[in-house]
Protein backbone atom coordinates (compact mmCIF):
# COMPACT_ATOMS: atom_id res chain seq x y z
CA UNK A 1 0.00 0.00 0.00
CA UNK A 2 3.14 2.56 1.08
CA UNK A 3 3.82 2.24 -2.81
CA UNK A 4 1.31 2.60 -4.44
CA UNK A 5 0.57 6.18 -2.46
CA UNK A 6 4.13 6.84 -3.55
CA UNK A 7 3.96 5.82 -6.59
CA UNK A 8 0.61 8.01 -6.97
CA UNK A 9 2.49 11.64 -4.89
CA UNK A 10 5.10 11.78 -7.42
CA UNK A 11 4.59 12.26 -11.33
CA UNK A 12 6.11 10.74 -14.11
CA UNK A 13 8.52 13.76 -14.88
CA UNK A 14 9.40 14.36 -11.15
CA UNK A 15 10.27 10.38 -10.96
CA UNK A 16 12.66 11.00 -13.98
CA UNK A 17 13.77 13.73 -12.93
CA UNK A 18 14.98 12.25 -9.92
CA UNK A 19 16.30 8.90 -11.29
CA UNK A 20 18.54 11.68 -13.54
CA UNK A 21 19.66 12.98 -10.43
CA UNK A 22 20.53 10.08 -8.48
CA UNK A 23 21.89 8.68 -11.53
CA UNK A 24 24.03 11.32 -12.15
CA UNK A 25 25.15 11.70 -8.27
CA UNK A 26 26.34 8.22 -8.28
CA UNK A 27 28.39 8.46 -11.11
CA UNK A 28 30.19 12.18 -9.44
CA UNK A 29 30.38 10.23 -6.53
CA UNK A 30 32.24 7.03 -8.10
CA UNK A 31 34.58 9.91 -10.40
CA UNK A 32 35.15 12.36 -7.31
CA UNK A 33 36.12 9.24 -5.16
CA UNK A 34 38.03 7.55 -7.63
CA UNK A 35 39.86 11.06 -7.92
CA UNK A 36 40.21 11.37 -4.84
CA UNK A 37 42.21 8.17 -3.83
CA UNK A 38 44.31 8.30 -7.38
CA UNK A 39 45.65 11.91 -6.14
CA UNK A 40 46.31 10.64 -2.28
CA UNK A 41 47.89 7.40 -3.71
CA UNK A 42 50.20 9.15 -6.07
CA UNK A 43 51.03 12.08 -2.71
CA UNK A 44 51.76 9.69 -0.64
CA UNK A 45 53.92 7.76 -3.09
CA UNK A 46 56.04 10.77 -4.37
CA UNK A 47 56.68 11.49 -0.71
CA UNK A 48 57.75 7.68 0.41
CA UNK A 49 59.79 7.52 -3.32
CA UNK A 50 61.20 11.02 -2.23
CA UNK A 51 62.01 9.83 1.64
CA UNK A 52 63.41 6.79 0.30
CA UNK A 53 65.88 8.32 -1.69
CA UNK A 54 67.02 10.72 1.02
CA UNK A 55 67.70 8.05 3.10
CA UNK A 56 69.70 6.16 0.86
CA UNK A 57 71.81 8.55 -0.15
CA UNK A 58 72.29 9.45 4.06
CA UNK A 59 73.27 5.75 4.85
CA UNK A 60 75.86 5.80 2.18
CA UNK A 61 77.40 8.81 3.66
CA UNK A 62 76.88 8.14 7.65
CA UNK A 63 79.46 7.17 9.86
CA UNK A 64 79.55 3.85 11.50
CA UNK A 65 77.07 3.99 14.30
CA UNK A 66 79.99 3.54 17.38
CA UNK A 67 81.31 6.53 16.05
CA UNK A 68 80.54 10.14 17.60
CA UNK A 69 79.10 12.56 15.76
CA UNK A 70 75.83 10.28 14.46
CA UNK A 71 73.22 12.53 15.47
CA UNK A 72 75.01 15.56 14.11
CA UNK A 73 75.80 14.03 10.36
CA UNK A 74 72.53 12.55 10.07
CA UNK A 75 70.79 16.04 11.13
CA UNK A 76 72.85 17.87 8.19
CA UNK A 77 71.80 15.08 5.80
CA UNK A 78 68.41 15.25 6.85
CA UNK A 79 68.08 18.43 7.77
CA UNK A 80 64.17 19.14 7.12
CA UNK A 81 62.34 20.43 9.80
CA UNK A 82 59.41 17.82 9.43
CA UNK A 83 61.88 15.19 9.08
CA UNK A 84 62.76 12.57 11.84
CA UNK A 85 65.46 9.97 11.82
CA UNK A 86 66.51 6.65 13.95
CA UNK A 87 69.05 3.76 13.53
CA UNK A 88 68.00 0.51 15.11
CA UNK A 89 69.72 -2.81 14.94
CA UNK A 90 67.87 -6.26 14.60
CA UNK A 91 66.03 -5.82 17.88
CA UNK A 92 64.72 -2.36 17.28
CA UNK A 93 66.85 -0.60 19.82
CA UNK A 94 67.94 3.09 19.07
CA UNK A 95 71.83 3.60 18.43
CA UNK A 96 71.78 7.68 17.80
CA UNK A 97 73.21 9.38 20.25
CA UNK A 98 70.94 11.70 22.12
CA UNK A 99 67.85 9.44 21.75
CA UNK A 100 65.70 12.73 23.13
CA UNK A 101 66.66 14.62 20.05
CA UNK A 102 64.43 11.75 17.93
CA UNK A 103 61.20 13.02 16.49
CA UNK A 104 59.19 9.93 16.99
CA UNK A 105 58.54 7.44 19.18
CA UNK A 106 59.03 3.59 19.78
CA UNK A 107 56.01 2.81 18.34
CA UNK A 108 57.26 3.47 14.55
CA UNK A 109 59.66 1.06 14.64
CA UNK A 110 58.38 -2.39 13.76
CA UNK A 111 58.46 -5.53 12.26
CA UNK A 112 59.39 -3.97 8.60
CA UNK A 113 62.16 -2.01 9.80
CA UNK A 114 63.88 -4.93 11.76
CA UNK A 115 63.26 -6.95 8.40
CA UNK A 116 65.08 -4.44 6.82
CA UNK A 117 67.91 -4.39 9.80
CA UNK A 118 68.00 -8.29 9.82
CA UNK A 119 69.04 -8.26 5.97
CA UNK A 120 65.59 -10.03 5.01
CA UNK A 121 64.45 -6.88 3.12
CA UNK A 122 65.55 -4.36 0.78
CA UNK A 123 63.63 -1.98 2.25
CA UNK A 124 60.10 -0.91 3.71
CA UNK A 125 58.07 2.10 3.42
CA UNK A 126 54.68 2.92 4.93
CA UNK A 127 52.52 5.25 6.46
CA UNK A 128 52.10 5.37 10.33
CA UNK A 129 50.43 7.57 12.61
CA UNK A 130 50.29 10.80 9.87
CA UNK A 131 54.05 9.94 8.58
CA UNK A 132 55.54 8.89 5.79
CA UNK A 133 57.61 5.92 7.27
CA UNK A 134 61.00 4.67 5.47
CA UNK A 135 63.87 1.90 6.45
CA UNK A 136 67.19 1.33 4.41
CA UNK A 137 69.93 -0.97 5.32
CA UNK A 138 73.01 0.93 7.06
CA UNK A 139 75.82 -1.65 7.90
CA UNK A 140 75.12 -5.17 8.85
CA UNK A 141 72.54 -5.70 11.49
CA UNK A 142 71.81 -1.67 11.32
CA UNK A 143 68.27 0.20 9.43
CA UNK A 144 68.31 3.96 9.00
CA UNK A 145 64.65 5.09 9.63
CA UNK A 146 62.96 8.12 8.40
CA UNK A 147 59.91 9.42 8.92
CA UNK A 148 58.35 12.71 7.42
CA UNK A 149 55.33 14.05 8.25
CA UNK A 150 52.21 14.24 5.49
CA UNK A 151 50.30 17.06 6.83
CA UNK A 152 51.19 19.21 3.95
CA UNK A 153 50.05 16.26 1.87
CA UNK A 154 46.67 15.87 4.18
CA UNK A 155 46.01 19.47 3.63
CA UNK A 156 46.14 19.60 -0.16
CA UNK A 157 43.82 16.09 0.37
CA UNK A 158 41.47 18.46 2.21
CA UNK A 159 40.66 21.45 -0.19
CA UNK A 160 40.86 18.96 -3.39
CA UNK A 161 37.92 17.08 -0.89
CA UNK A 162 36.25 20.33 -0.75
CA UNK A 163 36.19 21.49 -4.61
CA UNK A 164 35.41 17.73 -5.14
CA UNK A 165 32.18 18.10 -2.82
CA UNK A 166 31.47 21.39 -4.29
CA UNK A 167 31.67 20.10 -7.96
CA UNK A 168 29.90 16.98 -7.48
CA UNK A 169 26.84 19.25 -6.06
CA UNK A 170 26.66 21.87 -8.33
CA UNK A 171 27.16 18.78 -10.95
CA UNK A 172 24.35 16.96 -9.34
CA UNK A 173 22.02 20.73 -9.67
CA UNK A 174 22.99 20.81 -13.00
CA UNK A 175 21.95 17.42 -14.01
CA UNK A 176 18.48 17.74 -11.80
CA UNK A 177 17.48 20.49 -14.22
CA UNK A 178 18.70 19.44 -17.55
CA UNK A 179 16.72 16.31 -16.10
CA UNK A 180 13.84 18.63 -15.67
CA UNK A 181 14.13 19.89 -18.90
CA UNK A 182 14.64 16.72 -20.89
CA UNK A 183 11.53 15.27 -18.88
CA UNK A 184 9.35 18.03 -19.64
CA UNK A 185 10.76 17.87 -23.42
CA UNK A 186 9.83 14.21 -23.96
CA UNK A 187 6.92 13.78 -22.30
CA UNK A 188 5.33 16.46 -23.97
CA UNK A 189 3.96 13.99 -26.94
CA UNK A 190 2.58 11.69 -24.12
CA UNK A 191 0.65 14.51 -22.25
CA UNK A 192 -0.39 15.17 -25.64
CA UNK A 193 -1.72 11.85 -25.89
CA UNK A 194 -3.29 11.55 -23.12
CA UNK A 195 -4.92 15.14 -23.08
CA UNK A 196 -6.25 13.33 -26.50
CA UNK A 197 -7.39 10.37 -24.48
CA UNK A 198 -9.14 12.33 -22.19
CA UNK A 199 -10.70 14.42 -24.73
CA UNK A 200 -11.93 11.39 -26.47
CA UNK A 201 -13.45 9.72 -23.00
CA UNK A 202 -14.90 13.54 -22.58
CA UNK A 203 -16.76 14.42 -25.89
CA UNK A 204 -16.88 11.10 -27.72
CA UNK A 205 -14.72 13.34 -30.24
CA UNK A 206 -12.59 10.23 -32.35
CA UNK A 207 -10.30 12.84 -34.83
CA UNK A 208 -6.64 11.76 -35.06
CA UNK A 209 -3.75 13.09 -33.09
CA UNK A 210 -1.18 14.67 -35.14
CA UNK A 211 1.62 13.21 -35.74
CA UNK A 212 5.43 14.51 -35.51
CA UNK A 213 9.21 12.59 -36.07
CA UNK A 214 9.03 9.35 -35.84
CA UNK A 215 10.42 7.99 -32.59
CA UNK A 216 8.38 5.41 -30.39
CA UNK A 217 5.90 8.13 -29.32
CA UNK A 218 5.15 9.19 -32.75
CA UNK A 219 4.25 5.02 -33.51
CA UNK A 220 2.19 4.86 -29.89
CA UNK A 221 0.42 7.82 -31.32
CA UNK A 222 -0.10 6.34 -34.83
CA UNK A 223 -1.22 3.22 -32.85
CA UNK A 224 -3.90 5.13 -31.24
CA UNK A 225 -4.98 7.17 -34.19
CA UNK A 226 -5.50 3.87 -36.08
CA UNK A 227 -7.86 2.79 -32.53
CA UNK A 228 -9.50 6.15 -32.96
CA UNK A 229 -10.26 5.38 -36.76
CA UNK A 230 -11.51 1.63 -36.16
CA UNK A 231 -13.53 2.94 -33.14
CA UNK A 232 -14.86 5.25 -35.47
CA UNK A 233 -15.25 2.89 -38.18
CA UNK A 234 -17.49 0.61 -35.46
CA UNK A 235 -19.36 3.46 -34.49
CA UNK A 236 -20.86 4.41 -37.74
CA UNK A 237 -21.49 0.94 -38.73
CA UNK A 238 -23.55 0.54 -36.06
CA UNK A 239 -25.24 4.15 -36.54
CA UNK A 240 -25.70 2.26 -40.60
CA UNK A 241 -26.61 -0.50 -38.82
CA UNK A 242 -29.40 0.76 -36.54
CA UNK A 243 -30.54 2.90 -39.19
CA UNK A 244 -31.26 0.05 -41.13
CA UNK A 245 -32.57 -1.76 -39.08
CA UNK A 246 -35.12 0.67 -38.30
CA UNK A 247 -35.78 1.41 -42.07
CA UNK A 248 -36.62 -2.07 -42.79
CA UNK A 249 -38.51 -2.67 -39.62
CA UNK A 250 -40.62 0.13 -40.29
CA UNK A 251 -42.66 -1.72 -43.25
CA UNK A 252 -43.76 -4.72 -42.05
CA UNK A 253 -44.30 -3.25 -38.64
CA UNK A 254 -46.42 -0.29 -40.45
CA UNK A 255 -48.32 -2.74 -42.54
CA UNK A 256 -48.86 -4.88 -39.50
CA UNK A 257 -50.40 -2.38 -37.75
CA UNK A 258 -52.59 -1.91 -40.64
CA UNK A 259 -54.09 -4.98 -40.98
CA UNK A 260 -54.73 -4.82 -37.04
CA UNK A 261 -56.42 -1.95 -37.21
CA UNK A 262 -58.52 -3.02 -39.96
CA UNK A 263 -59.24 -6.08 -37.53
CA UNK A 264 -60.03 -4.09 -34.34
CA UNK A 265 -62.12 -1.49 -36.63
CA UNK A 266 -64.81 -4.64 -38.22
CA UNK A 267 -64.92 -6.33 -35.12
CA UNK A 268 -66.17 -2.86 -33.40
CA UNK A 269 -68.11 -2.61 -36.45
CA UNK A 270 -69.91 -6.00 -36.23
CA UNK A 271 -70.76 -5.93 -32.71
CA UNK A 272 -72.20 -2.72 -33.11
CA UNK A 273 -73.86 -2.91 -36.67
CA UNK A 274 -72.81 0.67 -37.40
CA UNK A 275 -70.73 0.21 -40.36
CA UNK A 276 -69.57 -2.00 -42.61
CA UNK A 277 -67.73 -5.67 -41.95
CA UNK A 278 -65.19 -7.54 -43.43
CA UNK A 279 -66.17 -10.79 -45.36
CA UNK A 280 -64.66 -13.75 -44.32
CA UNK A 281 -61.82 -13.98 -47.69
CA UNK A 282 -60.54 -10.40 -46.55
CA UNK A 283 -60.47 -11.58 -43.06
CA UNK A 284 -58.41 -14.60 -44.19
CA UNK A 285 -56.32 -12.48 -46.79
CA UNK A 286 -55.53 -10.32 -43.45
CA UNK A 287 -54.50 -13.05 -41.30
CA UNK A 288 -52.23 -14.68 -43.88
CA UNK A 289 -50.25 -11.01 -44.44
CA UNK A 290 -50.04 -10.67 -40.68
CA UNK A 291 -48.67 -13.99 -40.51
CA UNK A 292 -46.23 -12.95 -43.18
CA UNK A 293 -45.29 -9.70 -41.49
CA UNK A 294 -44.38 -11.61 -38.51
CA UNK A 295 -42.49 -14.30 -40.21
CA UNK A 296 -40.57 -11.12 -41.98
CA UNK A 297 -40.23 -9.76 -38.72
CA UNK A 298 -38.45 -12.56 -37.03
CA UNK A 299 -36.67 -13.38 -40.13
CA UNK A 300 -35.35 -10.20 -39.69
CA UNK A 301 -34.93 -10.33 -35.62
CA UNK A 302 -32.77 -13.71 -36.02
CA UNK A 303 -30.24 -12.01 -39.00
CA UNK A 304 -29.96 -9.12 -36.82
CA UNK A 305 -29.16 -11.27 -33.81
CA UNK A 306 -26.70 -13.27 -35.90
CA UNK A 307 -24.86 -9.96 -36.77
CA UNK A 308 -24.37 -9.10 -33.62
CA UNK A 309 -23.12 -12.30 -32.47
CA UNK A 310 -20.41 -12.68 -35.34
CA UNK A 311 -19.43 -9.99 -34.69
CA UNK A 312 -18.87 -10.05 -31.17
CA UNK A 313 -18.30 -13.75 -30.66
CA UNK A 314 -14.46 -15.63 -31.06
CA UNK A 315 -14.22 -17.82 -33.59
CA UNK A 316 -15.10 -21.60 -32.46
CA UNK A 317 -11.41 -23.35 -34.20
CA UNK A 318 -11.11 -26.92 -34.72
CA UNK A 319 -10.93 -29.36 -37.47
CA UNK A 320 -13.51 -28.99 -39.99
CA UNK A 321 -14.65 -31.80 -42.35
CA UNK A 322 -16.08 -28.92 -44.90
CA UNK A 323 -17.22 -31.53 -47.18
CA UNK A 324 -19.74 -32.72 -44.70
CA UNK A 325 -20.49 -28.70 -43.33
CA UNK A 326 -21.69 -28.19 -47.43
CA UNK A 327 -23.35 -31.64 -47.55
CA UNK A 328 -25.50 -30.93 -44.34
CA UNK A 329 -26.18 -27.45 -45.42
CA UNK A 330 -27.69 -28.75 -48.92
CA UNK A 331 -30.11 -31.12 -47.14
CA UNK A 332 -31.36 -27.96 -45.23
CA UNK A 333 -32.05 -26.35 -47.85
CA UNK A 334 -33.51 -29.40 -50.34
CA UNK A 335 -35.90 -29.76 -47.67
CA UNK A 336 -37.40 -26.76 -47.89
CA UNK A 337 -36.52 -25.25 -51.36
CA UNK A 338 -40.03 -27.04 -53.17
CA UNK A 339 -39.84 -28.77 -56.42
CA UNK A 340 -36.39 -26.93 -57.14
CA UNK A 341 -33.76 -29.68 -58.46
CA UNK A 342 -29.81 -29.65 -56.57
CA UNK A 343 -27.16 -30.55 -58.50
CA UNK A 344 -23.96 -30.97 -56.22
CA UNK A 345 -20.20 -31.29 -57.01
CA UNK A 346 -18.22 -32.30 -53.52
CA UNK A 347 -14.73 -32.71 -52.95
CA UNK A 348 -12.72 -33.87 -49.57
CA UNK A 349 -11.12 -30.80 -47.86
CA UNK A 350 -10.50 -30.06 -44.01
CA UNK A 351 -9.71 -26.45 -42.77
CA UNK A 352 -9.92 -24.93 -39.34
CA UNK A 353 -12.55 -22.74 -37.78
CA UNK A 354 -16.51 -22.98 -36.59
CA UNK A 355 -18.95 -25.63 -38.63
CA UNK A 356 -22.01 -23.90 -37.75
CA UNK A 357 -20.90 -20.63 -38.99
CA UNK A 358 -19.90 -22.30 -42.56
CA UNK A 359 -22.75 -24.11 -42.57
CA UNK A 360 -25.07 -20.59 -41.85
CA UNK A 361 -22.90 -19.40 -44.49
CA UNK A 362 -23.30 -22.13 -47.23
CA UNK A 363 -26.76 -22.19 -46.30
CA UNK A 364 -27.85 -18.59 -46.94
CA UNK A 365 -26.64 -19.17 -50.21
CA UNK A 366 -28.03 -21.59 -50.85
CA UNK A 367 -31.46 -20.23 -49.96
CA UNK A 368 -30.73 -16.82 -51.39
CA UNK A 369 -30.19 -19.48 -54.92
CA UNK A 370 -33.86 -21.15 -53.91
CA UNK A 371 -35.60 -17.98 -53.36
CA UNK A 372 -34.31 -16.25 -57.27
CA UNK A 373 -34.87 -19.59 -59.39
CA UNK A 374 -37.72 -20.76 -60.85
CA UNK A 375 -40.37 -23.50 -60.29
CA UNK A 376 -38.81 -27.09 -61.49
CA UNK A 377 -35.56 -24.64 -61.54
CA UNK A 378 -31.95 -26.08 -60.74
CA UNK A 379 -29.32 -24.76 -58.13
CA UNK A 380 -25.99 -26.07 -59.04
CA UNK A 381 -23.18 -26.18 -56.28
CA UNK A 382 -19.87 -27.15 -56.89
CA UNK A 383 -16.81 -27.57 -54.36
CA UNK A 384 -13.33 -27.79 -55.99
CA UNK A 385 -9.93 -26.76 -54.93
CA UNK A 386 -7.65 -23.99 -56.88
CA UNK A 387 -4.13 -25.22 -56.77
CA UNK A 388 -3.20 -22.48 -54.27
CA UNK A 389 -4.16 -23.85 -50.83
CA UNK A 390 -7.81 -23.02 -51.08
CA UNK A 391 -10.87 -24.10 -52.19
CA UNK A 392 -13.97 -22.75 -53.98
CA UNK A 393 -17.58 -23.53 -53.40
CA UNK A 394 -19.51 -22.33 -56.06
CA UNK A 395 -23.21 -21.70 -56.23
CA UNK A 396 -25.40 -20.88 -59.38
CA UNK A 397 -28.86 -20.32 -59.45
CA UNK A 398 -31.44 -20.34 -62.43
CA UNK A 399 -33.10 -17.45 -61.70
CA UNK A 400 -32.93 -13.73 -63.98
CA UNK A 401 -28.86 -12.90 -62.28
CA UNK A 402 -27.24 -10.32 -60.96
CA UNK A 403 -27.03 -6.86 -62.85
CA UNK A 404 -23.87 -4.93 -63.56
CA UNK A 405 -25.21 -2.06 -61.06
CA UNK A 406 -26.27 -4.74 -58.39
CA UNK A 407 -23.03 -6.97 -58.66
CA UNK A 408 -20.54 -4.55 -56.04
CA UNK A 409 -23.54 -4.23 -53.36
CA UNK A 410 -25.28 -7.71 -52.90
CA UNK A 411 -23.00 -8.14 -49.66
CA UNK A 412 -24.09 -4.88 -48.17
CA UNK A 413 -26.07 -5.03 -45.19
CA UNK A 414 -30.06 -3.79 -46.18
CA UNK A 415 -28.97 -3.55 -49.91
CA UNK A 416 -31.98 -5.97 -51.95
CA UNK A 417 -32.07 -5.04 -55.78
CA UNK A 418 -35.25 -3.49 -56.97
CA UNK A 419 -36.16 -7.39 -58.16
CA UNK A 420 -35.65 -8.72 -54.41
CA UNK A 421 -37.41 -6.16 -52.71
CA UNK A 422 -41.17 -7.77 -54.10
CA UNK A 423 -39.62 -10.93 -52.26
CA UNK A 424 -39.39 -11.98 -49.06
CA UNK A 425 -36.39 -11.50 -46.86
CA UNK A 426 -34.49 -8.63 -45.22
CA UNK A 427 -31.00 -8.30 -47.04
CA UNK A 428 -28.63 -9.70 -44.22
CA UNK A 429 -28.12 -12.93 -45.73
CA UNK A 430 -25.80 -12.43 -48.10
CA UNK A 431 -24.36 -9.90 -45.96
CA UNK A 432 -23.62 -12.63 -43.29
CA UNK A 433 -21.95 -14.80 -45.35
CA UNK A 434 -19.80 -12.03 -46.23
CA UNK A 435 -18.74 -11.43 -42.59
CA UNK A 436 -18.65 -15.25 -41.77
CA UNK A 437 -15.94 -15.69 -44.39
CA UNK A 438 -14.07 -13.35 -43.75
CA UNK A 439 -13.53 -14.18 -40.58
CA UNK A 440 -12.27 -17.45 -41.64
CA UNK A 441 -9.75 -15.97 -43.63
CA UNK A 442 -12.02 -16.49 -47.06
CA UNK A 443 -13.01 -13.93 -49.65
CA UNK A 444 -16.63 -14.00 -51.34
CA UNK A 445 -17.50 -12.70 -54.49
CA UNK A 446 -20.44 -12.55 -56.98
CA UNK A 447 -20.79 -13.18 -60.49
CA UNK A 448 -23.14 -14.69 -63.46
CA UNK A 449 -23.42 -18.03 -64.39
CA UNK A 450 -23.50 -19.37 -68.19
CA UNK A 451 -26.89 -20.05 -67.87
CA UNK A 452 -27.38 -16.13 -66.93
CA UNK A 453 -28.24 -17.37 -62.98
CA UNK A 454 -26.54 -15.53 -60.40
CA UNK A 455 -23.13 -17.00 -59.64
CA UNK A 456 -21.88 -16.67 -55.49
CA UNK A 457 -18.69 -18.37 -54.86
CA UNK A 458 -16.39 -18.84 -51.61
CA UNK A 459 -12.77 -18.96 -51.46
CA UNK A 460 -11.51 -20.40 -48.26
CA UNK A 461 -7.73 -21.81 -47.18
CA UNK A 462 -7.14 -25.26 -46.20
CA UNK A 463 -5.81 -28.17 -47.45
CA UNK A 464 -7.11 -31.70 -49.17
CA UNK A 465 -8.15 -34.07 -46.71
Amino acid sequence: MRQEVSGRRFSLRARLTLLTAVCVAGAVAVVSLGAFLTVQSNLYGQVGTDLLQRAYAASKQAPSPDRGGLTLTFGNQLAVSDTSFDVVDVNGDSHVVGRDSRAFNDSLIGADEREVAEGTAAYSTRVEQGRQVVAVPYLDGYALVVAQSLAPQKEVLKRLALVLIVVSGAGIVVAALAGTAVARGGLLPVQRLTAATERVAATNDLRPIPVTGDDELARMTTSFNAMLAAVALSQERQRQLVADAGHELRTPLTSLRTNVELLVASEKAASSHSGPTLTETDREEIYADVRAQLDELTTLIGDLVELAREDGAEIVSERVELNDVVERAVERAQRRAGDIRFEVSLCPWVLEGDPATLERAVLNLLDNAVKFSPSEGTVALRMAPTGDGTVTIEVADSGPGITDADLPKVFERFYRSSEARTMPGSGLGLAIVKQSIVRHGGTVFAGRSIGGGALLTIRLPGAPA
